[in-house]
């Protein structure tokens, strides 16, 4: 591991002015991600500001109904919450697929949002990747990319998001909130996550020395049921191959509203806005949960071996949707 400085602030303004003066900083709370990345020499920040210290934790209730999750609230405690359990179900489901529960008491909201992907060549420092060194390449293309996306990649990058949470999150029109030197911002966590386009280097729209303070979920619909779905290769942790985050309101054996987000198909948690649009209104049935689904994925562009993608994520939807109406008492 190469030599770094680090620092603990005591206020989010000092640790914004530590950022600010070195142009290569990253801030450090639970580390799970970070740590890891120094030790593989992907990453090799000159200053380490951690910032597990600052008072930018807890979950609180919202003027509006809905909460605020802090940037430093440990996955475990958000994934406890009675609140997150009761009226965020998705949520707290998606958080305990998505680590150990030692990962899980070390991993920051914040932290999961920002966590990089999991492409084998980006990890591996030998190999080129766009990702990591822009214009050296994207061997995944062309190499091992059984595990990567079908959705919204280009010819530089085919990467996949790997947080279970931010998918989840996007299902729910949760949005981030950013504080830099020059103020504050809120980016809905939909628009937080880029896709790769010619920059893949971006994982997020996030400004150099911007600190994630928090995130807030909106009140849940009325009559809403929401899920969290994910598929991968081994029952313990592992990262999603596909997975689906719904909310479904069900009236009358019709869908009143639906929200559906896909993880493991894209650079970012990918919202089904053309699902969504077929389910509105729609009989609650299993044929129009397929009809919902096929026209989401016919943007897919399956690579050599990844084309099984598609039909899992298909099913994914299905099956959840289909459980999620049959608890609202939809005739099926």
């Amino acid at each position: 591991m190469k030599p770094f400085a680090y620092v603990r602030p005591e206020r989010a303004e000092e640790a914004l002015d530590h950022f600010a003066a070195h142009p290569g900083a990253q801030f450090l709370a639970g580390g799970t991600n970070l740590v890891d990345l120094m030790k593989l020499g992907v990453a090799d920040p000159p200053l380490l500001v951690d910032i597990a210290g600052l008072p930018l934790d807890g979950v609180e209730e919202t003027s509006e109904g809905g909460l605020r999750i802090g940037a430093t609230t440990r996955n475990s405690d958000v994934a406890a919450h009675p609140a997150v359990r009761t009226r965020y179900p998705v949520l707290s489901q998606a958080l305990l697929a998505g680590a150990s529960a030692q990962l899980r008491n070390a991993a920051t909201t914040g932290g999961n949002l920002l966590q990089r992907t999991r492409c084998l060549y980006f990890q591996d420092t030998s190999k080129p990747c766009n990702k990591r060194v822009p214009g050296s390449g994207c061997p995944a293309r062309e190499g091992v990319h059984r595990d990567l996306a079908v959705l919204g990649h280009s010819a530089h990058c085919v990467a996949t998001q790997p947080s279970d949470m931010a998918v989840a999150l996007a299902a729910l029109d949760a949005d981030v909130h950013l504080r830099g030197v020059t103020g504050e911002r809120t980016v809905p966590v939909t628009e937080f996550h880029r896709l790769p386009g010619d920059r893949p280097e971006r994982d997020t729209v996030i400004e150099h020395g911007e600190l994630i303070t928090g995130v807030t979920l909106p009140p849940p619909p009325r009559g809403s049921y929401s899920a969290y779905r994910k598929a991968r290769d081994r029952a313990s942790y592992a990262f999603a191959l596909a997975s689906v985050a719904a909310v479904l309101t069900v009236e009358d054996g019709h869908v009143e509203r639906a929200a559906l987000a896909f993880g493991g198909l894209a650079h970012k948690p990918w919202r089904a806005r053309e699902a969504e649009e077929v389910l509105r209104g729609a009989p609650a049935t299993t044929e129009t949960y397929e009809r919902a689904a096929d026209a989401e994925l016919a943007a897919a562009e399956p690579l050599r071996d990844n084309g099984f993608k598609v039909p899992l994520a298909r099913n994914l939807v299905v099956s959840v949707l289909h459980d999620l109406a049959s608890r609202a008492g939809a005739r099926l």
